[in-house]
């Protein structure tokens, strides 16, 4: 017979930081333990989610390990309970919610073997053409869902995919800490059903705002009580709600949190995907001598660019120099523009724009001062289009790259971004997209007239790629967004 694992206190737990030693087991303050065998999500020193077995049952085990939890732990007991019982919606069962011996607080509900989050059926099955008939069965259930919620008076304040589980067929709802009642017993009126459904309406693509009339159609058949929503005012807040989400993520890609491991010294900062940061573990402590052993592929005053491999993944390194001690004084107190580019890869891959993934950034820093820096990307193998095109100079692109051509450049248009050095080796051709790189110029314009200049320059430069006679000079002059 195994010996239990030692009991672990909420003080213990918060000195683990990201780590705790598995199994875990910890004791409610009625004598009874459960033991955590494998951690789903950690938040270090405030709570932990894991797989764990309570009473001879797997279960879902929610700790909650900060000094003051209480009031978490209450309104997550809170939203649950609302959802199962006052509103009669699916959610995974309440087993469990009970006070940790010493301090902290549990929370235990059924754990659904099997499921699948709502947000991996997404990336799987739904990543194509917004609208399709495929898309939408696959998102329709939420948004339908989301109106029995709101038929009952009850808000989610952290909607998205990911908060959506489906199960034996079924889709439920989680996350009880996120719900509240607004009107308990009552529909929500118009201007609060409005603002919860933009919150889950912002997640999707800025695309899928022109199908917006089918999401609100699938919404209100949850009840007829609901009531009728405006879809242009629905839409302007669906926008701001996405331009919130899409500042509070970019606040994110320079400081340490679940998605980023970031580490600050006197002579270096450094950022890396928390999910990557061990596989990069040596080339983030030298990467000079990963570039050097890489395949050459741009050596500048500038920059130095080369490919590599670690750990079986194919990477991009490049170096940003510095070429003379004016160069060095002029880009001391500014973001490198390694930074730059990780924050513009980061953008672009929110905004579901095709970028090589940034995977980590490395700045030399005396204090404040800025000195040499490093970006690191994932390897993408397509070719530029200035050669996959040259075929198609005297006739429009084959189907597939103009479809992908206008997407691409309506999204940039759309969302107001212009590149700095639109030339076609920039763009690549990969797996039937086309993929944004060297990002050191791109931006985000608040301004609209600040953009059409910038966009101006952009369009005139992809179009100097080719002959302004050729057929596929005149076809982009007709299918580019103009400013």
């Amino acid at each position: 017979m195994s010996t239990p694992a030692p009991l672990q206190t909420a003080a213990a737990l918060r000195a683990a930081g990201r780590h705790p030693v598995l199994p875990l087991r910890v004791q409610l303050a009625d004598g009874r333990s459960l033991t955590v065998h494998r951690l789903l999500r950690v938040l270090p020193g405030k709570r932990l989610v894991g797989e764990a077995e309570f009473e001879g049952r797997r279960v879902l085990a929610k700790l909650f390990i900060a000094p003051a939890s209480a009031r978490h732990w209450q309104r997550e007991r809170s939203g649950i309970e609302a959802l199962a019982a006052a509103a009669a919606l699916p959610t995974p069962a309440l087993l469990a919610a009970a006070p940790l011996e010493n301090g902290g607080h549990a929370l235990l509900t059924a754990f659904l073997d099997g499921a699948d989050s709502l947000a991996a059926r997404w990336e799987a099955e739904a990543a194509e053409a917004a609208g399709s008939v495929r898309a939408l069965a696959v998102l329709a259930p939420a948004f339908t869902l989301l109106g029995r919620l709101h038929a009952r008076g009850l808000v989610q304040d952290d909607l998205h995919l990911g908060n959506f589980l489906v199960h034996g067929g079924h889709l439920l709802v989680i996350d009880g800490d996120a719900v509240r009642a607004l009107r308990p017993g009552r529909p929500l009126d118009a201007a609060q059903a409005a603002a919860n459904f933009a919150i889950l309406a912002a997640q999707l693509p800025a695309a899928w705002d022109a199908h917006l009339p089918r999401l609100v159609e699938a919404w209100h058949s949850a009840d007829d009580a609901l009531p009728a929503l405006d879809v242009p005012a629905l839409r302007a807040r669906i926008a701001a709600t996405r331009s919130a989400r899409l500042q509070a993520f970019l606040g994110k890609v320079l400081r340490d949190c679940t998605l980023f491991r970031v580490e600050q010294r006197l002579d270096r900062f450094s950022a890396v995907v928390r999910d990557q940061a061990e596989a990069l573990a040596p080339l983030l402590t030298d990467p000079d001598r990963a570039l050097a052993a890489g395949q050459l592929l741009k050596d500048g005053g500038t920059c130095t660019v080369a490919r590599t491999e670690i750990a079986g993944q194919a990477l991009v390194i490049k170096r940003y120099n510095i070429k003379n001690a004016g160069h060095a004084l002029s880009r001391a107190w500014r973001p490198s523009r390694a930074a730059h580019s990780w924050v513009a890869g980061h953008r672009l891959a929110f905004l579901g724009i095709a970028t090589p993934a940034p995977l980590a950034l490395v700045e030399e820093r005396l204090g404040p001062l800025r000195r040499r820096a490093w970006l690191v990307n994932a390897w993408c193998p397509g070719r530029n289009l200035l050669e996959h095109l040259a075929p198609h100079v005297d006739r429009a692109p084959p189907a597939a790259e103009a479809e992908a051509l206008r997407q691409l450049f309506a999204t940039l248009h759309r969302e107001r971004i212009s590149h700095g050095d639109l030339k076609a080796s920039n763009l690549l051709w990969h797996e039937g997209r086309i993929v944004v790189i060297d990002l050191d110029a791109l931006r985000q314009h608040r301004s609209a007239a600040a953009h059409a200049r910038a966009w101006r320059r952009d369009r005139a430069r992809l179009l100097r790629n080719w002959p302004a006679g050729s057929a596929l000079h005149r076809w982009l002059d007709a299918e580019l967004p103009a400013a």
